[in-house]
């Protein structure tokens, strides 16, 4: 292997999607979005898998956005009905055999009862695997995020839990959603766009990007390999300029 060959056992440790092309995927093929979002799901199952097999110990996804709420209503009815037969099917059971531990991120009020209620069952129900811990991004914003975690420490100020010299980094960090996990490596967006879309925007600062064409319901592990196989070439400085980390080596 030359050195500047990928190094395919240095794999990112933390994953993150932006899902997106499923409507324009519909309409290149005369489908209804339905459609574009019922192959987005099955293309989010194999990508999963694809994770699990290559050991990435995380793997975020950007399910719905807190300002998907805006899309005409029977598009959003329909997200719902397939976001709730996901949640109800053997998919949980599948990843649940596979030793994944599966979370969900962001303001769940919003979400039908049964929904709610089907991402606990989920979430109990793998709790204690070990393996790849799937986190699933659902009526999130990165700003929301960061307002939801100033909230949460200025209560623990106001109760004298917490003192106003106490704030950093570390403590912010550890308010928000993904707190308790590394912050993403590489962020992969499908779709063609080149924005984050108000998505882990505290969680970002060092991350790697990778955009591609590719709409999302035609994703899948040799598009995932690309995006790998460039992020094995990565020099990444974390905002040094002489403590350099190339990712292949």
């Amino acid at each position: 292997m030359t050195p500047d060959s990928p190094n395919l056992k240095n794999n990112p440790k933390h994953i993150a999607f932006i899902m997106d092309g499923n409507n324009r995927w519909a309409k290149s093929k005369g489908f209804s979005p339905r459609r574009g979002y019922q192959h987005g799901a099955e293309a989010a199952k194999l990508v999963i898998n694809a994770c699990v097999e290559k050991a990435i110990p995380y793997v975020t996804l950007f399910a719905f956005s807190s300002e998907n709420w805006v899309r005409p209503s029977g598009e959003i009815k329909s997200l719902m009905a397939l976001f709730l037969t996901v949640l109800n099917r053997g998919e949980i059971q599948q990843l649940h055999n596979n030793n994944v531990r599966l979370l969900f991120i962001g303001k769940r009020g919003n979400f039908s009862e049964k929904i709610q209620l089907g991402m606990k069952q989920a979430e109990d129900l793998t709790q204690n695997n070990a393996g790849t811990t799937v986190i699933v991004a659902a009526d999130y914003g990165g700003r929301w995020d960061l307002v939801n975690s100033t909230i949460e420490i200025c209560s623990k100020i106001r109760s004298k839990e917490l003192s106003v010299e106490q704030i950093n980094e570390e403590l912010i960090n550890n308010y928000t959603s993904l707190g308790s996990f590394p912050d993403p490596d590489l962020c992969i967006r499908t779709g063609g766009e080149r924005r984050l879309s108000n998505f882990l925007l505290w969680h970002f600062a060092y991350t790697e990007f990778y955009f591609t064409d590719c709409f999302w319901p035609d994703f899948n592990e040799s598009e995932l390999q690309l995006a790998l196989d460039d992020y094995a070439h990565r020099q990444r400085r974390f905002g040094g300029q002489n403590k350099i980390f190339r990712v292949g080596n």
